[in-house]
């Protein structure tokens, strides 16, 4: 056996199919490419697969849901909301969507890689490395309100037992809302699209 097998450390990155290599322990903003986000977050499943339908519920799927109804309980939203709205779920392309109660297991080393992965996809797509606590606010009440619906039309939760862990939405019933699983194809197409749009109104308010 070579000798640097023996002092080699694990490995810390993963290839991804643009052929970029993120470091999960240094991750890079050059490193970062939306393709890859769009085809990991359609393959990944909420609530650990444990959902209705011939198809999982992606966490693509998750993240459109979450930046729909951001934009409908949120005044006066900029292109900047939007995309950190749509992107914050973003480092699950790369580790997954752990269900809360096994975060809370792993603790302060999981949440140091998710944050580390944030800031980096953040800095790629130039918004800021740390959003404003009001922003912040407003974009995990989104994620609770698509939580609620999702438990309670995909994942087998009663309305009660929602309610409890996610709080019950007040003024935005789900009709209206895609909770429809979609194949993975399907859910990377339209996060690809959604990302496409708001890129451009981005652009068109910066001129």
């Amino acid at each position: 056996m070579p000798a640097t097998s023996k002092t080699a450390g694990p490995r810390a990155w993963q290839r991804m199919l643009s052929g970029r290599r993120l470091d999960l322990l240094d991750p890079s903003p050059l490193d970062v490419e939306i393709i890859d986000i769009a085809h990991g977050l359609a393959r990944v499943a909420r609530w650990n697969g444990q959902t209705k339908g011939d198809h999982a519920y992606s966490v693509a799927q998750h993240s459109l849901l979450v930046e729909q109804i951001f934009c409908k309980i949120t005044r006066d939203v900029t292109p900047e909301c939007s995309m950190a709205a749509l992107l914050h779920d973003a480092p699950e392309y790369v580790i997954g969507d752990m269900i809360s109660p096994f975060k809370a297991t792993l603790g302060d080393d999981y949440k140091s890689v998710e944050k580390r992965l944030q800031r980096a996809i953040h800095q790629r797509f130039t918004l800021a490395p740390n959003l404003p606590e009001k922003l912040k606010k407003a974009i995990k009440r989104a994620d609770q309100i698509a939580a609620f619906y999702e438990a309670t039309q995909l994942a087998g939760f009663d309305v009660t037992e929602a309610a409890k862990f996610f709080g019950r939405p007040r003024g935005l019933p789900p009709e209206g809302l895609t909770l429809e699983p979609q194949p993975p194809k399907l859910a990377q197409e339209a996060f690809l699209d959604r990302f496409a749009t708001i890129e451009q109104e981005r652009q068109v308010t910066a001129l």
